[in-house]
């Protein structure tokens, strides 16, 4: 059973205000080397902050290459990242792009990595949510907002040869 999402989430206008904060949050990072916008410091985040990076895609139908900045959670070699889009009823955009060509580009404070992303299986995702939910609390509330579950993605390093 779902929670009801808190009042505006819904709203056309929000996406667009989303949007426009992810691309100044992408620029800001960018031109500051990541020394700006490494940390998210919102809702449960607020204190100790979680990390950052910029998840690259190429565009569905554009083939474009679009740039999301997202929490993630260092694995290893791994880089794992959440679906969670606030805990709206659809997949963001991304995880769309992502699905079609699986091959991405994370950056952490403007070193770029070129890695291969999918979906976690069931047994992977039962394993990382918790530490993900751990890392940041808001994940819990994001996936009780929906009916969907939030896909969690895990992205590898490209194997080399």
């Amino acid at each position: 059973m779902t929670k009801r999402r808190p009042a505006g989430l819904d709203r056309p206008s929000t996406a667009k205000i989303i949007k426009s904060m992810s691309a100044f949050h992408v620029w800001i990072y960018r031109v500051s080397g990541g020394r700006l916008g490494r940390k998210w410091r919102v809702g449960s985040a607020l204190r100790s902050g979680v990390p950052i990076c910029l998840l690259s895609t190429t565009g569905k139908r554009s083939g474009l290459p679009r740039v999301a900045p997202l929490l993630y959670m260092a694995d290893g070699e791994r880089v794992v990242v959440v679906a969670s889009q606030g805990g709206l009823p659809t997949n963001p955009q991304w995880y769309r792009n992502l699905q079609a060509d699986p091959e991405v580009q994370v950056e952490f404070r403007g070193n770029r990595r070129r890695m291969l992303a999918r979906t976690a299986s069931a047994e992977e995702r039962a394993q990382l949510w918790p530490r993900l939910v751990a890392m940041y609390r808001d994940f819990e509330s994001y996936q009780a907002w929906t009916d969907r579950e939030i896909p969690v993605v895990i992205c590898e390093p490209v194997p080399m040869g």
